[in-house]
């Protein structure tokens, strides 16, 4: 059996039942391992006590001849907006310090009647409305492969613990790329299920037309299992056969103006597919830039409306405007005064538009472009560019040029997020600097276990990434 902690989700599941190692061993493991290297800032708690007790009921059931569940005794690190009872839920802002909700969210409920054991909160991008981590209320999180670097976000904590073997997984949450950008950034793999196929109740929303929870591993056959477990399916997955595939190649906007090293390990990537038997269709959906365009309506008109909800059914003793007054990290306060201020606010009636004519057409021509071309899911970089240094929140270099670090990390991830659709990031290799890339695919909404088995097939044809060296001293003094 490989060391306990390069164990992922259903290896750690298995090693369980068959008495290979005690829960309480696992969680142990890991418990120390995070506590070794908290120079990462992967976690803003760690529940010890609680851990180990939910482990050693596991050991008890097993002793006893109990069936165990699919995920009994696994440890999963959960994203800081997922409702857990009784465990703090700070969604990363000053203003919800001390919320302990009373209720697990859905997805936490699912994933605890399976024998996961909650180890801890993975840190996050204050109140997910960010991509770098770099939380000024609970502080940066570093990418495990330069602690200099970001791990993306918002999702950062989950994609960081996991690729450094603090935890075999985690649950984070996608509005538009906050799953498979960190795990694009952090060298893992990841699922942003189709719009509404994983409960999305209790969880710290943005928008919950766009938000889904997903889950973040290493491997697709953990993906799969922590599907299987959210949506109470009982099914196998079986790799499908890469032979006869068809995946449609989109070089307008998902192609373009990429970090060279990006591009070439993208590139190779399409050279393995095509020598495996793949069909590339090379052909562009047109206007999708245009198209998208109600992206940043929905994103900016839902979140008043849907944080004051979610604070309602939890219980919080916050309010929306505490929330906004309270924000702490600069990008975050921005975005939360322009969403609030009567004078700026996105007026009604462009939502409307931009829910019933801009998405509607966003989904219609995902659906028309894979109906014309006979695709079974589109490929392309995940994210234009490897990770970037903290502290460039406003800004980043790609190819000699200054460009804004938001929009620029999304851009391939965000249309598929508008419309709904399932999205799988695979890592795929190392930038010179030893940097992480990201292979993106994405099917049409509802198609999540099919394009889990074609991730299954295509990610036989990488190599396991090499586990990153966890050294603190590479941390620079001063840097935050």
């Amino acid at each position: 059996m490989a060391q306990l902690h390069e164990l992922g989700v259903a290896a750690a599941a298995t090693a369980i039942r068959n008495g290979e190692v005690s829960a309480e061993r696992l969680v142990q493991t890991f418990l120390d391992r995070s506590a070794a290297h908290v120079h990462l800032n992967a976690f803003v708690s760690i529940d010890a006590d609680t851990s180990l007790e939910a482990a050693r009921a596991v050991d008890r059931a097993r002793s006893g001849g109990e069936t165990l569940g699919p995920l009994a005794g696994v440890p999963l690190g959960m994203k800081d907006n997922i409702d857990i009872a009784g465990q703090e839920c700070s969604a990363g802002t000053p203003g919800l310090a001390g919320h302990r909700p009373k209720k697990d969210a859905p997805v936490a409920a699912a994933l605890r009647g399976a024998g996961a054991v909650f180890l801890g909160r993975t840190g996050m991008h204050e109140l997910a409305f960010g991509i770098t981590n770099n939380n000024a209320f609970s502080g940066a999180i570093r990418n495990p492969y330069d602690p200099l670097m970001i791990p993306g976000g918002s999702s950062g904590g989950a994609g960081a613990s996991c690729a450094a073997r603090l935890t075999p997984g985690g649950i984070g949450t996608d509005t538009g790329g906050s799953v498979r950008v960190p795990a694009a950034l952090c060298g893992i793999a990841s699922l942003r299920p189709s719009a509404g196929r994983w409960p999305a109740g209790r969880i710290v929303p943005i928008s919950l037309t766009r938000d889904t929870p997903g889950p973040m591993a290493r491997c697709v056959t953990d993906l799969e299992l922590m599907d299987r477990v959210v949506i109470g399916s009982t099914g196998m997955l079986s790799a499908r056969p890469l032979d006869g595939l068809r995946l449609g190649v989109p070089r307008g906007y998902f192609w373009e103006d990429l970090d060279c090293e990006t591009e070439r390990l993208c590139l190779e990537a399409l050279t393995l597919l095509r020598v495996a038997g793949v069909t590339l269709v090379e052909a562009d959906i047109a206007g999708l830039a245009a198209l998208n365009a109600a992206a940043s309506i929905i994103a900016f008109y839902e979140p008043g409306r849907d944080i004051a909800a979610y604070l309602e059914e939890s219980g919080a003793s916050a309010r929306f405007a505490d929330i906004v007054e309270k924000a702490a990290s600069r990008d975050v306060q921005g975005i939360m005064r322009f969403i609030s201020d009567p004078a700026t606010m996105v007026p009604q009636a462009l939502y409307r538009e931009a829910m019933d004519v801009h998405r509607p057409r966003l989904i219609k021509a995902y659906r028309d472009h894979f109906a014309a071309h006979g695709i079974d899911a589109l490929v392309f970089p995940t994210t234009p560019l490897p990770a970037r240094p903290i502290g460039e929140d406003v800004d980043v270099e790609l190819n000699g040029r200054r460009v804004p670090t938001f929009q620029t990390f999304i851009r391939n991830t965000d249309p598929g997020s508008v419309a709904g659709l399932p999205g799988i990031n695979l890592p795929i290799g190392l930038t010179g600097r030893g940097l992480p890339v990201g292979l993106a695919l994405d099917g049409l909404p509802g198609d999540d276990r099919a394009l889990l088995s074609i991730a299954a097939a295509i990610e036989a044809l990488f190599p396991a990434l090499p586990a990153p060296k966890l050294d603190p001293a590479n941390i620079q003094s001063g840097q935050r």
